[in-house]
């Protein structure tokens, strides 16, 4: 199936099906030149079905890991592009999970001041959230996507068969991007974590048609699109103070939805879902470090205030700027992880 972002000139289709990357060729433009930029922990058939498909492709493989999201392999990128005369009239795509698209696609955000780029997304979480929406980063000094851009793709191809390759944790990682999706704007979403079986195929597809909704109304952040940021204030604060390992960053995430979650009924049910796909709902973790990474992010006002994203009942979210010291209130004084 295809569903359309509607951006004006900047309006693209995401390709949800089966099979949809040996088909390539016929949804996007690849008779110029082509940089596919991969990790080496995307399994290699897919990046040589992009491969095959591309007259003039090159691939360049990054090691795996959010360590790669960072400025000497954005530069590493640009060189590539450099080294064999990208012009605008040229592309670079994404095959991997969110680390690469954000990488590559902030490169080619940036390669004479913007190429075309093509996502394609093969985990859960990318598929679900990262891959649609423009926003393209990379980390610096341990600071989650601090330097980056708004640049939307040409294309993202979602391919659903490149799910079958994930190992249980990785899955759920990217699930608990589609929780969140459903906790802020569809009931329905959230109740299919409820059934007996996962419709992973119902999960991803109404996952997406969340983020287009918020994206279309607001594409650079300026208001709505920050109910998206649920759960993601103590979650990078989280992964921040891990030094970006340890936990998956949908784990840290699930963490930082818990307390946002005004009903406690909803919170009890959410927990349970969590809980079902192996997310961490509790842990021990240096709370000062947290905290830490807390003043320095991107959503703090640099006025002595944050906009937290709250819950209030299943399907919606509020907007609430608050003191800083809320947050440490959350962090040192309430029962929360």
């Amino acid at each position: 199936m295809t569903i359309t972002v509607h951006l004006g000139t900047r309006s693209y289709d995401i390709t949800l099906e089966r099979g949809a990357i040996g088909r390539l060729h016929q949804l996007v433009n690849l008779d110029r030149q082509v940089l596919v930029v991969t990790d080496d922990g995307v399994p290699s058939q897919l990046s040589q079905a992009v491969l095959d498909q591309c007259p003039q492709g090159r691939r360049l493989v990054l090691p795996q890991g959010e360590s790669t999201k960072t400025l000497p392999y954005f530069e590493r990128i640009c060189r590539e592009l450099l080294r064999y005369s990208f012009t605008r009239k040229d592309c670079l795509i994404a095959v991997g999970g969110g680390v690469m698209g954000d990488l590559a696609g902030f490169a080619a955000a940036s390669y004479m001041r913007g190429i075309d780029f093509i996502n394609i997304p093969t985990t859960a979480l990318a598929q679900i959230d990262s891959s649609i929406g423009g926003k393209v980063a990379v980390d610096l000094c341990g600071v989650k996507n601090i330097v980056g851009a708004f640049y939307q793709p040409k294309a993202v191809i979602a391919d659903l068969s490149a799910l079958d390759t994930l190992p249980p944790r990785q899955l759920s990682n990217g699930l608990a991007e589609a929780v969140k999706a459903g906790l802020i704007a569809d009931p329905q979403l959230f109740a299919l974590f409820e059934e007996e079986t996962l419709d992973l195929a119902s999960i991803v597809r109404r996952s997406l048609e969340v983020k287009r909704r918020v994206v279309e109304q607001d594409e650079t952040e300026h208001s709505l699109r920050a109910i998206l940021n649920f759960g993601h204030t103590l979650g990078h604060g989280i992964e921040s103070s891990l030094q970006l390992g340890g936990l998956y960053h949908g784990e840290c995430v699930a963490l930082g939805m818990l307390p946002m979650i005004e009903d406690p009924a909803l919170r009890e049910r959410t927990i349970k879902i969590f809980q079902r796909l192996s997310l961490p709902t509790g842990g021990s973790f240096n709370r000062e470090a947290i905290w830490e990474a807390v003043h320095k992010d991107k959503k703090s006002q640099g006025n002595g205030t944050i906009t937290l994203v709250k819950v209030p009942r299943l399907g919606q979210a509020r907007l609430d700027t608050v003191p800083l010291e809320r947050v440490r209130q959350i962090l040192f004084e309430e029962a929360w992880i």
